[in-house]
């Protein structure tokens, strides 16, 4: 069965305040542009989610509701700080599911951007805040099994 998946990183966000958490930073400016920008991008690509998940982490969400709305997420805490392998596995939990989106962080979705893509976890180039990793896949979510429809970045 053909499925698409979007990967949506994280906006710029602001540094941590002094005691205060990393789950707790917030979308700076730029970032809340950066965010808007995301979701204009997916609109005109006409690039939708059927469903989504959502890092817990406040600059994930931040991203969303900046870039889609006021839209039905799943906040996922496994995205926080995932592997490559704990995307695919994510993804494949999801599979009925036609064009999935996963809202989250580095180092995980560039290097599952790589992985994907290439069927090499070390062949990435950096997945850039705000930015979106689109992916067609027939079947599993395996090394080498996604063709990347479109690549965008702020």
């Amino acid at each position: 069965m053909k499925r698409e998946i979007l990967l949506l990183r994280h906006a710029h966000a602001e540094n941590a305040k002094p005691g205060g958490s990393d789950a707790e930073r917030n979308l700076s400016l730029r970032g809340i542009a950066e965010a808007r920008a995301a979701g204009h991008w997916l609109h005109e690509q006409a690039a939708l989610p059927a469903r989504v998940l959502c890092s817990p982490a406040a600059r994930a969400r931040q991203t969303l509701e900046h870039a889609l709305g006021d839209i039905d997420a799943q906040i996922e805490e496994r995205i926080y700080a995932a592997t490559a392998g704990d995307l695919d596995a994510l993804i494949d939990e999801h599979a009925d599911a036609p064009r999935l989106l996963l809202v989250g962080h580095n180092p995980g979705f560039e290097t599952f951007v790589a992985l994907l893509a290439t069927g090499q976890s070390g062949d990435f180039r950096g997945m850039p805040p705000g930015g979106i990793a689109w992916f067609e896949i027939d079947g599993e979510a395996e090394p080498g099994a996604g063709t990347l429809k479109a690549f965008w970045s702020p």
